[in-house]
């Protein structure tokens, strides 16, 4: 179940969040549930696959900027180091990171049920 003290334990910095949220619980919550499930979406991993650059830094961008307001700080640094590897088209393995981004993205929806 999804509560803020599963997502302490995840890591998360909860109070952070929460104050993006005027301390709004409910609010902090719902925004966290939309989070994971576009964090959970193949769209990123789609992106990478094609080499399709450009849409692979948008998709991470949008996430990273979600993550980041929601201080969900565990799946936030992978996330910011495949943005600024996309955004400056340096070549890399995002294999990697985006295993990793996907691993905290299985982790955080196993905190939905």
């Amino acid at each position: 179940m999804l509560t803020l003290d599963a997502l302490r334990n995840y890591g998360a910095n909860v109070e952070t969040g929460l104050s993006r949220c005027a301390n709004m619980e409910a609010l902090y919550l719902r925004l966290v549930k939309i989070c994971i499930e576009e964090l959970n979406s193949p769209a990123l991993g789609d992106a990478l696959k094609q080499n399709d650059i450009n849409r692979a830094f948008e998709i991470a961008h949008k996430l990273k900027g979600g993550v980041a307001n929601l201080a969900l700080d565990p799946v936030a640094v992978p996330l910011f180091q495949l943005t600024e590897l996309l955004r400056n088209k340096t070549p890399g393995d995002y294999d990697k990171l985006y295993g990793e981004i996907s691993e905290q993205a299985s982790i955080l929806a196993s905190l939905l049920n």
